[in-house]
């Protein structure tokens, strides 16, 4: 590979010199700058921008770790970051966890050597539930999940009221035997499981079933299967996320029941299969450009004022009542 200093001797320059014009600092004559870039093209030298980015102890780059690329959810928020980073002048570099923790610690290791500017981060519970005083040497935005640490910044839903809001939209339009299928990767699961058993136990009810799997299409389907099969079945199913709704909605196809007239069907986040199948599915929208773009301004803000408290946002989500949750036939 082309070094400084072979630009530098084929220039007829000191390295510094080279290092001046990269950087566009003055004083440089209008002639030497030329015969440097002359230089730079006729070699095809390329920049070490990771060790320019650690000299000026800054990056143009910002890290994102997400727990699974596949969720429509965080497909939405990795582009509302890319779009607000790229607006001050920032490019991203995305890195998917599966909800790994090695995984995890292996991309936060890895950002913090390429000296990242700073970090958004949607942890793992593993992560969550063991790292309440983790130290952040770089500034970093928690989303989706929540932690208690008093370092860093977090954008959240407010997953209770969510879920309580979604029960209650069931509840009043007739159905009562409700099965909630929730994730068991992260800290949304139990926060709208609560709001779910907040909302039945406010109508003198009960669940039909509470179910904690994996986040993932596979056990949306699987745990979904199992209720339908037994001899008595919920009327309705509570999903937590678009990957166990996609699951249920498979099972419930399985098991050729009609939605709404046999079961109902709702849960969380827009997805375009969610909108376009008959009927479209009852969900609760978070506001992912929102939360996108909330997180890089909060990162901005650490970054121009690293010694600021830290500061949570807690975001509204908003109920689409859709076919999948009509009112029950009496």
């Amino acid at each position: 590979m082309t070094s400084i200093k072979d630009v530098a001797k084929a220039a007829g320059v000191s390295t510094a010199t080279v290092s001046r014009v990269l950087a566009n600092k003055p004083p440089i004559r209008p002639e030497t700058r030329e015969r440097v870039m002359a230089a730079i093209a006729e070699l095809n030298y390329r920049p070490n921008l990771v060790a320019r980015s650690l000299r000026a102890q800054k990056s143009a780059k910002i890290g994102l770790v997400v727990s699974d690329i596949r969720n429509p959810f965080f497909t939405a928020i990795g582009r509302a970051v890319e779009d607000a980073a790229y607006e001050k002048g920032y490019s991203v570099l995305m890195c998917n966890t599966d909800e790994n923790p090695e995984k995890e610690m292996l991309y936060l290791n890895l950002l913090h050597d390429e000296n990242v500017a700073g970090i958004i981060f949607s942890p793992t519970n593993q992560f969550c539930t063991q790292a309440a005083d983790f130290h952040f040497d770089i500034p970093t935005v928690l989303i989706d999940r929540s932690m208690q640490n008093k370092e860093a910044d977090m954008v959240l839903l407010d997953n209770v009221s969510a879920a309580y809001e979604l029960t209650e939209h069931l509840l009043a339009n007739g159905y009562r035997k409700i099965a909630g299928l929730f994730g068991d990767a992260s800290t949304t699961g139990p926060e709208r499981s609560q709001g779910f058993k907040n909302a039945l136990k406010a109508n003198g009810l009960s669940p039909f079933s509470v179910e904690f799997v994996s986040p993932r299409i596979r056990s949306g389907f699987s745990a979904a299967s199992a209720l339908l099969q037994g001899a008595d079945c919920p009327d309705a199913i509570f999903t937590s996320n678009s990957m166990l709704t996609a699951g249920a909605f498979q099972a419930i196809r399985e098991f050729k029941m009609n939605i709404p007239g046999e079961i109902a069907l709702v849960g969380f986040d827009v997805t375009e299969w969610g909108e376009f199948v008959d009927p479209p599915i009852t969900v609760i929208a978070q506001p992912t450009e929102e939360i996108g773009r909330t997180a890089v301004e909060l990162l901005f803000q650490r970054l121009s004022n690293p010694n600021r408290s830290a500061r949570t946002v807690i975001l509204k989500g908003n109920l689409l009542k859709r076919g999948s949750s009509a009112v029950r036939a009496k």
